[in-house]
C-alpha cells in the first residue's frame, strides 16, 4: 500500500478521522487549530484518533510521541514523516 506524505491530503484524512471519532466538524480541523484547546479532544480521544490514523496511514505514534502532537499541524507533520 502506497501511503502519501502530501500534507494536504493527510490533513483531509485526519479531519475525517476526526470527525468520525470525534465528531469534529471537518472545517474546524486546520493546521492551527489545537486539539484540546480548539477541537476539545481530550487524552483519551486523542488515543483514539492516533489509533485510526496508524490504521490509515500505516504508520506508528509511539506514546511518547504524543505529548509533542499539541496542533493538527503537529500531527499532519508527524504523520508525512512517519510515512516517507
Amino acid at each position: 500500500m502506497s501511503v502519501t506524505t502530501d500534507t494536504n491530503t493527510i490533513l483531509a484524512g485526519l479531519a475525517e478521522v476526526l470527525e468520525e471519532v470525534a465528531g469534529t466538524p471537518a472545517d474546524k480541523v486546520v493546521r492551527e487549530a489545537g486539539f484540546e484547546a480548539d477541537l476539545d479532544i481530550d487524552s483519551l480521544t486523542m488515543v483514539e484518533v492516533v489509533v485510526a490514523c496508524e490504521e490509515k496511514y500505516g504508520v506508528r505514534i509511539p506514546d511518547s510521541a504524543l505529548e509533542g502532537l499539541r496542533t493538527v499541524g503537529d500531527a499532519v507533520d508527524y504523520i508525512a514523516g512517519a510515512a516517507a
